[in-house]
């Protein structure tokens, strides 16, 4: 929580909440201890203890008043309440979810909306059941073990990945941002991903440190298939009730181009259904 806040107040500056910059150079960019505590009505001493991390139980109304001083998004302001109560021990808002089978509803689902690629993923992206154009789309991904295939571990680790997304620095802004929410429901297999990424990927370790935080709710993204060539997919994100699984559905309007590019992408996979 004390590194969550140091950070956002860094990347804030007085002009960005309406407050004059004054005379000569700031040391550090960013909003002053001072300034912020005022912003938020709360005593300079008290922040200051916030953040260095010696105050470790401040009050949903403190907190709510910080995230409003600091612009937060509603996905940043949820990973703030969550941070804290990590913190000061409290019960977590949202319990974490244990992990569910894959049902068969879902695995029919990712049947019925071929040749478009769909996955089923949990809270960390791991790849719980996908279909073959799914597999196909993501090149290589198929090759891993099905215990290690992961949507971010193979943004990151995968050689091709770089390749196969034609903007991987957004993909992986993405990932990592995604992956900050999932410290809410899954702390420990979080903790265990980042620990492994963050040994093996630089780039990894700077990101997971800048605590950006947003939750992956669908758009667009451009692919370049090593077999297909350059296409643009729209994508959708389903959650099941729990939150524990949500579907990723990449899919093209027909009579496209690339919706005519996933049924050869279907053609070339060898169907063996769900896996």
């Amino acid at each position: 929580m004390a590194e969550f806040l140091r950070i956002r107040r860094g990347r804030i500056g007085p002009a960005d909440v309406g407050l004059p910059t004054g005379p000569g150079l700031r040391r550090a960019p960013g909003l002053r201890r001072e300034e912020l505590a005022a912003l938020a009505g709360v005593s300079v001493d008290y922040y200051t203890r916030i953040e260095q991390g010696r105050e470790t139980a401040p009050s949903d109304a403190v907190l709510d008043a910080l995230a409003r001083a600091l612009r937060l998004t509603d996905d940043e302001h949820a990973h703030l309440l969550a941070l804290a109560d990590r913190t000061a021990g409290r019960t977590p808002r949202r319990p974490p979810a244990d992990p569910q089978p894959v049902s068969a509803g879902l695995r029919l689902l990712l049947e019925s909306v071929r040749p478009n690629p769909a996955y089923v993923l949990n809270e960390i992206n791991d790849v719980r059941a996908a279909n073959p154009e799914g597999l196909a789309l993501l090149s290589g991904l198929a090759d891993w073990p099905p215990g290690q295939r992961n949507m971010i571990r193979y943004a990151f680790l995968h050689p091709a990945a770089r390749t196969v997304f034609t903007d991987w620095d957004r993909v992986a802004r993405n990932s990592v941002a995604h992956l900050h929410t999932a410290e809410q429901t899954a702390p420990d297999r979080t903790a265990t991903l980042v620990a492994e990424l963050s040994s093996a990927s630089g780039e990894f370790a700077a990101l997971w440190l800048r605590h950006e935080v947003w939750v992956k709710r669908g758009g667009e993204t451009a692919f370049h298939h090593p077999a297909l060539g350059p296409l643009t997919l729209t994508n959708e994100v389903l959650n099941t009730a729990d939150h524990s699984q949500r579907v990723l559905l990449y899919q093209a309007t027909p009579g496209t181009a690339e919706h005519d590019a996933l049924v050869l992408l279907a053609m070339t996979t060898q169907d063996t259904g769900t896996s």
